[in-house]
């Protein structure tokens, strides 16, 4: 009866140990797994954090980048729309175009383009702001196909001249989009500052011509585009540029207004014009 008893109380004992084991082992397996789903959630929260700061380092790269660039408001100089958008589920075609003195052709978007069913698609993007690049900074257009009523160029036919202001600040660089048809265009570039004035003459060469890649003063804002009938009617498939010229003002003078003349001839459209502040 005893060793009944004895070996019940063994078996209980033994039982209650392996039970005490099993929790004990129970308990480790549970505190490895939370350790381990804490340590994961960590790592992630720690892997989005390193791309935030990635990200805001980048941007504010970029953001410095583009405080650095002023576009100009030449709105008021604005006479004639050039490019063909789509709006509305429509068409809403160039009426002063880039070339045979504004009767000539014009531009299309590429939506424009490719509702127009143009296979060929060397069309302007559809976004007016082209990004910064190793010739030039970013530079905004006036066109949209959001907009079937406001001018994107000034157009210069013959002899003319057109002035705007810009902010009164110091510029290292200062660009102007352009394009000139039948030919080159003969320019005068007046440079008002707030001591006195500057001229510089500067050529720019027929928009079907190619830059030079080492050219101090001109590069491509838009290379190889197609070109447009009033009809919408594709004349030309490729080899048209809008070029961008530097036209180098004093960078430690502040500059009040630049007004920019040509002779007779060459066809000119005045796109857009954007500065680089003097740092």
């Amino acid at each position: 009866m005893i060793g009944s008893t004895r070996d019940a109380m063994h078996r209980v004992s033994t039982i209650l140990t392996n039970l005490n084991n099993e929790n004990i082992r129970c308990r480790r397996d549970a505190v490895h797994r939370v350790s381990t789903t804490i340590t994961e959630f960590i790592m992630k929260i720690l892997t989005i954090a390193l791309l935030f700061y990635v990200l805001c380092i980048n941007n504010e790269t970029i953001s410095k980048k583009n405080n650095n660039t002023v576009q100009f408001n030449i709105s008021t100089i604005l006479n004639a729309r050039p490019v063909t958008i789509v709006s509305n589920n429509k068409l809403i075609t160039w009426t002063k175009g880039i070339d045979g003195n504004g009767v000539g052709d014009g531009y299309l978007t590429l939506s424009a383009a490719l509702f127009n069913g143009d296979k060929a698609l060397h069309a302007l993007p559809d976004d007016p702001l082209f990004p910064a690049n190793n010739s030039h900074p970013e530079i905004k257009l006036h066109y949209s196909n959001k907009d079937s009523l406001q001018n994107q160029t000034c157009n210069i036919a013959g002899e003319g001249e057109v002035e705007f202001s810009v902010s009164q600040i110091k510029y290292k660089d200062v660009y102007l989009a352009l394009t000139s048809s039948e030919g080159a265009s003969l320019l005068q570039v007046r440079f008002k500052y707030t001591d006195g004035t500057e001229v510089e003459n500067f050529v720019l060469p027929d928009y079907y011509l190619d830059i030079k890649a080492d050219d101090p003063n001109l590069c491509y804002l838009v290379h190889d585009l197609a070109k447009w009938g009033n009809k919408n009617n594709m004349t030309e498939k490729d080899h048209h540029n809008i070029d961008l010229l530097n036209i180098h003002p004093d960078q430690a003078r502040r500059l009040k207004s630049i007004s920019i003349s040509k002779t007779k001839p060459g066809y000119l459209v005045f796109w857009a014009a954007a500065g680089v502040k003097t740092r």
